[in-house]
């Protein structure tokens, strides 16, 4: 199973608004998330700064084309840039992937 991870920053004052919209996530991006076989999805935050951690069951390709090509993510990505200042993989269209520099097991 391959792993991905990536950061982004919430605009100044939207942490809690941020909560919500992820707390209310729609029942259509869970499914997608499911479709592009995304699992053990974590976010983490500090400041202003969030960092995301998933496991792609169908390998990390397959994760970004689902979701580059979804109009649901498409929505989502919209609804959420008035909080969230992301950068964007212009190949994939998803959050660039950092690079993992330690493991332990």
């Amino acid at each position: 199973m391959e792993k991905y991870a990536w950061k982004a920053t919430i605009k100044d004052g939207c942490l809690d608004e941020y909560k919500r919209r992820h707390d209310n996530l729609p029942q259509e991006m869970k499914d997608v998330l499911k479709e592009a076989g995304i699992c053990n999805y974590t976010i983490w935050n500090v400041g202003n700064e969030l960092f995301g951690y998933y496991e792609c069951e169908k390998g990390v390709d397959h994760a970004a084309a689902v979701q580059n090509q979804s109009p649901v993510v498409k929505r989502w990505d919209a609804y959420m840039a008035d909080i969230l200042q992301m950068e964007k993989d212009p190949v994939t269209g998803a959050q660039p992937l950092l690079t993992q520099v330690f493991s332990f097991r």
